[in-house]
């Protein structure tokens, strides 16, 4: 909304004299920072009353699981989850505020953020009540999740030039691409759905989940303001895509919205994000990779997140195949749980990891 003065200042006599000074509404980069801060004193005001009263609302808490490590059923017992509702909460103020309103790429990503986290908080809804870890059935979660990916994805390629919309690019190869068609909006929707369920399934200790989507974020949003920048990815020699350097508040918002939950979620954690959370997240930073056209590079920045999915997914093959497990627990946080590592040494180490895959991903950008 505050983008919208520097039209008043244009068409509103007595604001004229501020146009200098309102003129820098319209540079994404301090919009960014704006939604950072925004997101963060937004979660940081409200989140106390937040979690009081989903602590109210809950009773028990987050159901814990009886086949996880044992020591959460002691240390985690009767903390509140939903706490995806606090960084949704800060994100939207932020970006409302902030970004511009008439820019599709955010209403889209937007969208597909809410959409995701409407179910992550139906499945949270599901376990406190039934006071369960079996919430919303699996594949009926999946169905959803794939409409409003695939409703997302076939939106963008609207939005784009058709060549390159419906391209997949590869990093490291300037001007090497694989032509899907629109194929390429089934393959969108399954980076978007696959990104929400690998942070799902990555937020099983405190503060494990929301600083590598925070270090995501932080990327795309670098990402974002080149790609959506003729000079910049010219001089790159990436897609550009016009419109998507807008994305870049947008991450900036989940930025600060993220670094006000982490206060109350580092260990001992107040509050869990809960799959309200972790959907919506993993879905923004699919949604976002699509936009800009960066999807490989996901897999490298978001390397954690696809680490921890294929851990479960060779967990449940071999033990389906072979009768025997290859980790001691899946995800992978707990098979290091197992082995004997604190949760602080997992949780450091893990985002440290994060880390190095970020700039990973990044130095894609110039090595072409």
């Amino acid at each position: 909304m505050l983008y919208w003065l520097i039209e008043l200042s244009n068409t509103v006599p007595f604001l004229g004299f501020l146009k200098g000074l309102l003129n820098v509404f319209r540079y994404i980069t301090f919009r960014t920072g704006g939604a950072m801060v925004t997101g963060a004193l937004f979660v940081f005001l409200f989140g106390p009353w937040i979690i009081d009263h989903l602590r109210l609302r809950q009773g028990k808490g987050q159901p814990i699981r009886t086949d996880g490590p044992q020591s959460h059923l002691i240390a985690k017992k009767g903390t509140p989850t939903m706490g995806g509702l606090m960084i949704l909460s800060g994100l939207v103020v932020a970006t409302l505020l902030w970004a511009n309103p008439i820019n599709p790429y955010v209403w889209i990503v937007l969208a597909v953020t809410l959409g995701f986290g409407f179910v992550g908080f139906y499945d949270d809804y599901l376990k406190v009540t039934k006071q369960s870890h079996s919430g919303f059935a699996g594949k009926a979660r999946l169905l959803i999740e794939g409409i409003i990916a695939l409703a997302a994805c076939y939106a963008l390629v609207r939005l784009g030039r058709e060549a390159s919309s419906t391209s997949l690019a590869i990093p490291f190869l300037k001007d090497v691409v694989i032509h899907f068609g629109w194929f390429f909006v089934i393959f969108g929707a399954f980076v978007i759905v696959g990104a929400g369920n690998a942070v799902n399934l990555t937020d099983g200790l405190d503060g494990l989940a929301i600083v590598p989507v925070m270090i995501a974020a932080a990327s795309f949003g670098l990402i974002a303001y080149l790609t959506g920048n003729a000079v910049f990815s010219d001089y790159l020699q990436i897609n550009y895509v016009a419109g998507t350097g807008e994305l870049a508040v947008l991450c900036g918002a989940l930025l600060g919205a993220g670094l006000g939950f982490l206060w109350f979620n580092a260990p001992p954690a107040s509050i869990f994000m809960g799959d309200t959370g972790s959907l919506a997240l993993g879905g923004m930073l699919g949604a976002t990779a699509v936009a800009v056209k960066h999807e490989i590079v996901l897999a490298v920045i978001g390397g954690l997140f696809v680490l921890e999915a294929i851990s479960v997914i060779v967990q449940v093959a071999s033990f389906k195949l072979t009768g025997k497990r290859v980790f001691r627990m899946a995800p992978l946080h707990h098979h290091f749980e197992q082995k004997g590592w604190t949760e602080p040494q997992i949780v450091i180490r893990f985002w440290i990891i994060s880390v190095m895959l970020a700039l990973a991903g990044l130095s894609t950008l110039k090595l072409r």
